[in-house]
């Protein structure tokens, strides 16, 4: 009798495991937000910086300012790279040093 229970609860928890699978989590745009802001403030040669992050529909926009175009370009491939990511517009500018 325990070994009946014991499958039927070990399937039970195979088949709950198998439709988690096949339905993942819906990415939505608050989600995609923190993902890119994390990515950004990991990735050594954006560092974060100065930049912001918002989110619409799957359109993220970052705005902000880095001190050179190698870092702007890195922070629009990094946010491409982030599930959930439909476009990137990237409104970052370069600091001009006097």
């Amino acid at each position: 009798m325990i070994t009946k229970i014991c499958t039927l609860l070990l399937t039970a928890l195979l088949l709950q495991t198998l439709c988690l699978a096949k339905n993942p989590p819906v990415v939505n745009d608050d989600t995609i937000t923190d993902q890119v802001r994390i990515k950004l403030a990991d990735d050594p040669l954006v560092k974060g910086g100065a930049l912001t992050v918002e989110v619409k529909q799957g359109v993220v926009t970052l705005t902000g300012s880095v001190e050179q175009e190698k870092q702007k370009e890195k922070a629009e491939r990094v946010a491409r790279k982030v599930k959930g990511v439909k476009q990137v517009v990237n409104h970052i500018e370069i600091k001009t040093h006097p």
